[in-house]
């Protein structure tokens, strides 16, 4: 790798329209980030205080391994990455060499460091020929410096392979530093967990969201719709602020029990324009994403990046559609669940009033129904198999 070119600055917006210093939806997610590096690495990273001084302060004295826990897009992809810039640049900083550690954090940030590997699943999890990788990618020396940073993603999902990693991750070769990143801290990687040092993400709240894309320039109002709707994942609420129609999805499930009038044929026309409008929001991550997979192709010929990124990047994407589809069905789900509780508080009138218990064991149970389908969902079922016995579950209001 030593004919690679030095890469050169570029100035202004980023590809794919992030702003000079600022964050694009994919800095709590995946790869498509601003080749601009900030004073400070870990400025991008919003209502996370207590884990950016965690690892600020780690910096100061490195050990072999970092767990970071956190719900999706609560941070702590976009922190790993700042943190294994900072590891990477430490020796160009203390010789006072300011473009060369420039250069390391920047690459750092887009991922294509020859010194920083990010290992992502392909399938279902982290397999065990992975595993294998990750072993001999900890063994191979540093290309450039000192160090050798490798993140390992959805760690939640590889407890079939951890016990094969344990030990490289437990004592890696000199100047190696595991960074992993899991949803949560699953029983069964206890033992990994206890050998590294734990820095938790917390869920980024409603507030805390919107007030970030207020920061970038959204309306306040579209901002706390977005917030609303985003579960928490301001990768995902950058998205929703960009999709007009985001309002409109929102008063259709509010409004559903009045739509329905108990006819198979009115369930299977609502159905039908709810996947519509669904295939419409997912839109604006698919136009991001062929944007990340322009950036891509740039970032191959001017860095050079390891074999099978894009089968990686590919892969990925692929799960990040599915997830918004997901979230987003949750979404107007709790919405539908919230009017359907609002329907059976006026079910139960003033104080000593009679109670319609007919009516209001209906709406509990549609209740249920709508719960129980916001489950099913984590299982992929089929969409509109699952959405039309729900409207049939739920009935017309009256």
């Amino acid at each position: 790798m030593g004919g690679r070119r030095r890469p050169r600055r570029r100035r202004g917006r980023a590809p794919g329209g992030a702003r000079r210093g600022g964050r694009s939806p994919s800095d709590h997610g995946g790869a498509f980030v601003s080749d601009v590096v900030a004073a400070d690495p870990f400025a991008g990273i919003v209502g996370q205080t207590d884990a950016i001084a965690v690892l600020r302060a780690a910096l100061a004295v490195p050990v072999h391994a970092y767990l970071l826990v956190g719900p999706p897009g609560s941070g702590r992809r976009a922190a790993a990455r700042a943190f294994a810039g900072e590891l990477l640049a430490a020796d160009a900083v203390a010789a006072g060499d300011i473009d060369a550690a420039d250069r390391h954090r920047r690459l750092a940030r887009l991922e294509a460091h020859p010194d920083l590997e990010v290992v992502e699943r392909e399938g279902a999890s982290i397999d065990a020929e992975q595993a294998r990788s990750i072993v001999r990618s900890a063994m191979r020396s540093p290309m450039e410096g000192r160090r050798k940073v490798l993140i390992l993603t959805e760690f939640h999902l590889a407890g079939a392979v951890a016990p094969m990693l344990l030990k490289t991750i437990e004592e890696p070769p000199a100047g190696v530093v595991f960074v992993v990143l899991a949803d949560v801290l699953a029983p069964d990687l206890a033992t990994i967990a206890s050998r590294c040092v734990v820095v938790r993400f917390a869920p980024l709240t409603p507030a805390v969201v919107a007030a970030a894309l207020v920061a970038d320039g959204v309306d306040a109002a579209v901002a706390r719709v977005a917030a609303e709707a985003s579960a928490g994942d301001l990768g995902r609420a950058a998205v929703l602020a960009t999709d007009p129609a985001l309002a409109a999805r929102a008063d259709w499930w509010s409004s559903l029990p009045r739509r329905l009038d108990g006819t198979g044929h009115t369930v299977v026309a609502l159905v039908g324009d709810l996947l519509a409008a669904l295939d419409d929001a997912v839109a604006p991550l698919l136009a991001r994403q062929q944007a990340e997979l322009a950036d891509l192709a740039e970032r191959e010929q001017q860095y050079g990046l390891k074999a099978g990124s894009r089968r990686t990047v590919d892969a990925r994407h692929k799960r990040e559609v599915r997830r918004f589809r997901r979230d987003e069905l949750r979404f107007g789900l709790g919405l539908l669940a919230r009017t359907l509780r609002d329907e059976l508080t006026v079910l139960g009138g003033p104080a000593g009033a009679p109670v319609d218990a007919h009516r209001a064991r209906a709406r509990l149970a549609a209740i249920d129904a709508v719960h129980r389908t916001a489950v099913a969902l984590d299982r992929n079922p089929n969409e509109r198999l699952q959405l039309e016995r729900l409207l049939l579950a739920v009935g017309p209001t009256g």
